[in-house]
C-alpha cells in the first residue's frame, strides 16, 4: 500500500525534472520550446507547473502564442489538449523512473483555457487541467478530515472549562443580587 503523500512527492519530483536544460532528459516533454533550433530560432516561452488538492493533480500550462495560431479555434484547443497529454505522459514516465512503480492520471474535465492579448501579434495562454491520481495498488488516505480535526479542537477547549473560580476572584457569585 502506498501513501498519497508519497505519490505526491514522486509526481512533484517528476515535474521538477522537466525544467529547461535538464541534463538527463532523453525524451521530449511535448512543449513548444523543444521545437526548432535553439541557436537560430527565437525562443518560445512556455512551461507547466503542477499543484495538488486532495487526490487531484492540477496541471497549469502557460505559453506565448502568435495570433495566427489562435485561429482556427478548434485546432488551437486540440493543440492544448495534446500538450496536456504529452505532459502527463512525461510525468508518468518520470514517476516510474523515480519510484519504480506506476501511477494513473485520469482527467476530470476538459482543459480550462484563458487567452489574453499582449500585443497585436502576440497572445498569452494559460490553461489548467485536473487529473485524479490513482495507482496500481491501493492508496491510503492521510488521516482525518478537517471537520474531525475541528471537532477534536472544540472538545479539547470545552474540557478546559471548569466551574472552579480562581483564587484571586473576590467578587460575589451573582453581582446583580443585593447583599443582605
Amino acid at each position: 500500500m502506498s501513501n498519497i503523500l508519497d505519490i505526491i512527492k514522486g509526481l512533484n519530483q517528476a515535474a521538477s525534472n522537466a525544467y529547461d536544460g535538464y541534463d538527463h532528459m532523453d525524451e521530449k516533454i511535448g512543449l513548444r520550446r523543444e521545437e526548432g533550433n535553439p541557436i537560430v530560432d527565437s525562443r518560445v516561452m512556455d512551461g507547466f507547473a503542477v499543484r495538488f488538492a486532495a487526490d487531484k493533480m492540477i496541471v497549469t500550462y502557460q505559453s506565448d502564442i502568435p495570433l495566427k495560431e489562435l485561429h482556427p479555434r478548434g485546432q488551437f484547443e486540440n493543440d492544448i489538449e495534446r500538450t496536456f497529454a504529452d505532459i502527463t505522459k512525461f510525468l508518468k514516465k518520470e514517476y516510474k523512473k523515480i519510484t519504480k512503480s506506476s501511477v494513473t492520471l485520469t482527467e476530470v474535465a476538459p482543459a480550462d483555457m484563458m487567452v489574453q492579448s499582449t500585443s497585436r501579434v502576440r497572445n498569452w495562454v494559460q490553461a489548467t487541467k485536473q487529473y485524479k491520481i490513482g495507482t496500481d495498488s491501493e492508496t491510503v488516505s492521510l488521516g482525518r478530515t478537517s471537520d474531525e480535526k475541528m471537532e477534536d479542537g472544540i472538545k479539547k477547549f470545552l474540557d478546559l472549562s471548569s466551574e472552579k473560580r480562581p483564587s484571586n476572584d473576590k467578587a460575589s457569585k451573582n453581582p446583580d443580587t443585593p447583599k443582605g
